[in-house]
């Protein structure tokens, strides 16, 4: 009883390392940008709603995204700030301290599904299997780098591996408690993010060979029937209003449609395509090659096996591959919901290598876990700890604006692409904060707004959106800026390089460029890459995650011009 109390504790020990391991990856680097939050998801979608919760009206009156997140970072910034009061103060006086507690939230649930992915292995397969499987997601790129953010793709990843645990309790004991923990656990996950719904199937082919067992189909009848109430109330729970606003809550899952499926305006820049091989690439450096290859590999195997745990997992991987792969858009960070599943295969191929060592030199087994663990993870960990690193550092548009502020003068006139949010050209602390313009008027007036439900802001009317900028720009608007004594123009190339990826779609846009740099004064850069390194080609995720190792900071390339005509001449 000793021995196995010990073993036991053995494991825990190491599991709860690798916990602690992926949470500290998780939060090196998390206060980067701030006070301000750069990602145009991060500073639009989920914050703004759980802050705007405060008023009293708990409705989020947004569902384009499921407000599973924003309902839990509204819980927590009652625990940090103690009342609404104290939330609109420090939202007020330093945003950075709200949004701070939206990215620890996100940290604490993305590191989550290491334990689950762990118990899911040990319940599925062995305990070495779920070891390998958790280590790996610890250190993962992907994981790591959306832990940083506080957004729903890195916790949603807990609920999905919660809901893979029980889906192996149903396949492996088929009690009702299992089925009652995985309904709860595929609603928690549809409540943070719609495609966490994923884990559903897995629950249902654990449920049918259940049934297929003699005797079986009246327990897995029940057992459903008890899943889905329970999906019901854990769905319900994390999306109140999906009941008592059933028309937006409607309308939000058909935009999130038509935009996934690319029928709104087309994602300039976007040059990799699309499909299998998109999320083929992207789980290369997002997981790891060997990762990938080794649950590639797994398949044969797993087959030959343990035939129902290959039904149980691949399905569910091959099926989500090519739901994503026939929208319109294509984002790496949108396969994170199969990563769990990924892992465990990736963690089951390792254990067959170690388990062949083990029959030909049964001495060396240990060593072999030891060696296959570190290859199986070093791309993962290597990529975390760069990331950590670049994000630990100060990000570029920040050097900007305190260059801003020590050379140009406030209430200066400012041209400023949108790959900032309207407070940055406010000063924390002082008035106006929450309204554009504190320290320099933006372009084209200082009462010019986002529409945090559509991302757009307003200009004289017509709707310019953070997608179609770039479509907007001509060379002419140069000669309204010196008209108007727009005198300072300040660009950043996650825009800018949007046009350059695809010239010939946007021909405005890089005349526009062109001309800028003909007409003005170039004043300040700021790079994010290392010295001597080459920039980075824009693209939607490398631009944004910084895992190229040519970064050395985050941000985009801000470059901050002065104009020379018209009436900026001579002032």
């Amino acid at each position: 009883m000793s021995l196995g109390l010990t073993a036991r504790t053995r494991w825990g020990v190491a599991v709860g390392l690798l916990v602690l391991g992926g949470l500290l990856l998780r939060l090196w680097g998390i206060r980067h940008g701030l006070p301000w939050a750069y990602n145009a998801d991060e500073n639009q979608h989920f914050l703004p709603q759980a802050v705007g919760m405060f008023r009293g009206d708990l409705n989020p009156h947004y569902f384009i995204n499921p407000p599973g997140f924003t309902y839990l970072t509204h819980a927590a910034l009652w625990l940090r700030f103690g009342s609404a009061d104290g939330v609109w103060s420090a939202y007020a006086a330093d945003p950075g301290s709200v949004l701070i507690v939206g990215r620890v939230v996100s940290a604490l649930l993305g590191v989550g599904a290491v334990l689950f992915v762990y118990l899911a292995g040990v319940r599925l397969l062995d305990r070495h299997t779920g070891f390998l499987a958790a280590a790996l997601l610890s250190v993962a790129f992907l994981p790591v780098f959306y832990g940083h953010l506080a957004l729903n793709d890195a916790p949603t990843v807990a609920p999905v591996a919660l809901g893979l645990w029980a889906a192996a309790g149903v396949l492996r004991q088929g009690r009702d408690r299992d089925y009652l923990l995985a309904g709860v656990a595929v609603g928690v996950a549809a409540a943070m993010k719609y495609t966490g719904g994923i884990v559903l199937l897995p629950v249902l082919v654990a449920a049918a060979v259940q049934a297929a067992q003699p005797g079986g189909r009246i327990v897995a009848t029940r057992g459903a029937m008890l899943a889905f109430v329970a999906f019901a109330a854990g769905f319900v729970a994390l999306n109140p209003y999906a009941l008592l606003a059933f028309d937006d809550f409607w309308f939000g899952i058909a935009h999130q449609s038509t935009a996934a499926g690319g029928e709104t305006t087309s994602k300039l820049g976007a040059t990799h395509g699309g499909g299998v091989g998109f999320y083929a690439w992207t789980l290369g450096w997002g997981l790891g090659v060997i990762p990938s290859v080794a649950a590639v590999g797994a398949l044969v195997t797993l087959w030959r096996d343990e035939r129902r745990v290959w039904l149980l997992l691949v399905p569910t991987v091959v099926l989500f591959l090519v739901f994503m792969s026939l929208q319109g858009r294509f984002f790496a960070r949108w396969l994170l919901p199969v990563y769990p599943v990924l892992a465990l295969l990736a963690g089951y191929a390792a254990m067959r290598v170690v388990e062949l060592v083990r029959v030909r030199w049964p001495r060396r087994a240990g060593p072999a876990l030891v060696v296959v663990g570190v290859v199986l993870c070093a791309q993962g960990l290597a990529a975390s700890v760069h990331v950590g690193r670049v994000l630990a550092r100060e990000d570029t548009r920040n050097t900007t604006r305190a260059w801003m502020v020590a050379h140009v003068p406030e209430g200066s006139r400012i041209v400023s692409e949108p790959v900032v949010p309207n407070n940055w050209l406010s000063d924390p602390g002082r008035p106006g904060l929450l309204d554009d313009g504190a320290r320099w008027e933006r372009y084209p007036t200082s009462r010019s707004r986002w529409d945090l439900r559509t991302g757009a802001r307003v200009r004289g009317g017509v709707p310019v959106y953070l997608e179609n900028y770039v479509r907007s720009l001509d060379p002419r608007l140069l000669d309204l800026y010196e008209q108007g004594r727009w005198c300072w123009v300040v660009t950043g190339s996650t825009q800018r390089g949007r046009a350059e990826a695809e010239p010939d779609e946007v021909p405005r846009a890089i005349a526009y460029y062109r001309a800028l740099e003909r007409r003005a004064d170039l004043v300040h850069v700021s790079r994010p890459w290392k010295a001597g390194a080459d920039p980075v080609p824009f693209d939607f995720d490398w631009s944004f995650d910084y895992y190229p190792r040519s970064y050395e900071r985050p941000g985009a390339e801000m470059r901050v011009y002065r104009l020379r005509g018209g009436r900026c001449a001579g002032t």
